[in-house]
Parts: structure tokens; sequence; C-alpha cells
């Protein structure tokens, strides 16, 4: 009786996967025989909408940009080539990137900066999703950015793109690389808004030697980048520094400081 039971169980689990594999892939992988097409068409057209309908509000810019047909074949390509590792809509984004990055067939259609805004947008719903919380008790919100030594809010990503990713749409499609990259601050506000800030390479390499292992008070790290500069006048670039780290504390970029 068991073993009855195994092999019913088997059947059943390769006619699941045989049923998926139709789904994915209409045109090469034939339906179940004993189903007729025409229902089988419903179930093809619910699995992919409902796909494609996610992914457009994931990816709105770039479901904006793309002719209809290149869209559809995209979120086909993604349906034939990817294997999610997650069943959770939230992460379906994810997912998506990782198509992008190392399986999506050549399609000369596709811009030149389709990955970077790709991950422009799924970094904005990542942000909306993150649990990342800092320990707060440490932190004090009001402390001297300059004599303590600032903390960068885990809800800041610091990132660098070649396309002006922030500024792609309808309206401005590069077709090459910008000469300087793009240094972009997307955060979440303490309002729980998804904001950005288009910053220069100075700015970033504060944020990132904020960051480092060993802690260093905001002079410190602002005499550091005086130094890699070779500026003439540390004092200039510290009170500058002291300004941008206070806009940053206002935006919520920086939480404050730690002893």
């Amino acid at each position: 009786m068991r073993e009855h039971s195994d092999l019913n169980q088997t059947d059943f689990i390769q006619r699941q996967r045989a049923f998926a594999a139709h789904l994915r892939d209409p045109t090469q992988v034939p339906g179940p025989e004993d189903v007729e097409d025409r229902r089988m068409a419903i179930y093809r057209e619910l699995v992919f909408n409902n796909v494609s309908a996610l992914l457009a509000g994931n990816f709105p810019v770039i479901h904006r940009i793309l002719p209809g047909a290149h869209w559809d074949d995209l979120i086909r390509d993604f349906f034939v080539r990817h294997r999610a590792k997650t069943p959770l809509f939230l992460e379906l984004g994810q997912e998506f990137l990782d198509f992008l990055q190392t399986a999506r067939a050549d399609d000369p259609r596709d811009p030149p900066f389709l990955l970077e805004l790709a991950h422009y947008e799924w970094v904005e719903l990542a942000l909306q999703i993150s649990d990342a919380e800092p320990d707060r008790s440490c932190i004090d919100p009001t402390g001297d950015l300059l004599e303590g030594r600032p903390v960068v809010s885990p809800l800041a990503w610091n990132l660098s793109y070649r396309f002006p990713v922030h500024r792609i749409g309808p309206d401005c499609q590069p077709d090459a690389p910008s000469p300087e990259p793009t240094h972009l601050v997307v955060y979440r506000t303490p309002d729980d808004a998804i904001a950005f800030l288009e910053i220069n390479a100075v700015t970033q390499r504060l944020l990132i030697l904020l960051e480092e292992e060993t802690p260093q008070t905001g002079r410190e790290v602002l005499l550091r980048i005086a130094t890699e500069l070779g500026h003439p006048n540390p004092d200039q670039v510290i009170a500058f520094g002291a300004g941008l780290m206070e806009d940053l504390r206002t935006r919520g970029v920086l939480l404050g400081t730690t002893s």
C-alpha cells in the first residue's frame, strides 16, 4: 500500500513539473495531453499576467520605457531561463535582478543601462521593505559630528553607476555611459519615504570612511580626506565637511554619533 502511495506521489510531482514547464515556456514545452488547451490558456495568461504586473510595479521605469512587445519578451525570457529560489512575492524583484545579471539572453533591443536601472529600482523596493534597525541606545542623535563618531544609517545605501539612473525615463535614455560615474545615496527618511541624493566622489569617500570597521571621529575622517586630496588648508575641508555632515544628519543619512 505504501509503495502504491509513493508511486502516486511521484507521478503527481512529475505532472506538476511538466505543468509548470509548459506555463513557463508554452512554445517549446507541450501542455498536458489530458487538459483541454482552452483551459491551459487560462492558466498561461493568469500566471504570466500576474508576474508581469508584479514586476511592472517593482520596475516602473523599465516597464514605461520598453515597448510592450519588448517588455513581454523580457518577462517570458525571465520565465524560461530563471529558476526562482523564493516563493515570496516581495522578493521577486531580487530574482528578476539576478536573472538580468546572470541569465538574460542577448537582445539588441535591450538598452545599455537596463541592468543598472533595474538595480536602482530594486534598491528603492529593498529599502522600503528592509527591517534593518540600528541600536539607537548607543547613538546620540544630537552628538558633535566632528568630535564624535558619526553613524551612517543602515537604510542609506552608497551607490555608483555608469549611467545617470535617477534621471532615466521616456525622455532620457542615454546610449552610452557618462564620462564620470554617477554617485548616489538612496535612503529611507525618518517618515519612511524613499529619497535619493546625488553626491560627488568626495562625499562618497566620506561615507565609505565613516562605515569602516574601525570607527573614527568626523574630524579624523575629514583630515584623512584632506590628506588624500593634498589640500593645502585642511581646516577648510573640516569646515566644509562639518556642514555636509549636518545636512546628511538632517536627511537621515547620518543618525548621530557614538562616543
